[in-house]
C-alpha cells in the first residue's frame, strides 16, 4: 500500500512544522512508521514475501537511526514523537 500525496501532506502537517516540511526528523519518522505498519499488515497475510520482509527491516533500521539522532540532538522532541506515535522503546 503506497501513501497518496494527500496522506503524506497530512502527516507532514501534523508532525512537521508545516505541510511542506518533509525533511524534519519527526516527519520522516512518522512517514516511516505508517509505512512500517502497512508492511506489517501485509506480512501477516503473506508470510513468505521475503522482499517485503527485507524492505520492512530496512525501514525499521532507518527509523531507528533517525530516533537515535533525535535522542542525541533534542531529548524533548524525541519523547514527544515517541509518545504521539506510540512507539515502544
Amino acid at each position: 500500500m503506497s501513501l497518496t500525496a494527500e496522506q503524506k501532506q497530512e502527516l507532514f502537517s501534523k508532525y512537521g512544522k508545516s505541510n511542506k516540511d518533509t525533511g524534519s526528523a519527526e516527519s520522516q519518522i512518522a512517514l516511516f512508521s505508517t509505512r512500517i505498519s502497512a508492511l506489517t499488515e501485509h506480512l501477516k497475510q503473506n508470510r513468505k514475501d521475503y522482499s517485503t520482509q527485507r524492505a520492512l527491516q530496512l525501514l525499521v533500521g532507518k527509523r531507528r537511526s533517525l530516533l537515535k539522532y533525535l535522542m542525541k540532538k533534542d531529548i524533548e522532541r524525541y519523547r514527544a514523537i515517541i509518545k504521539s506515535l506510540n512507539i515502544r522503546r
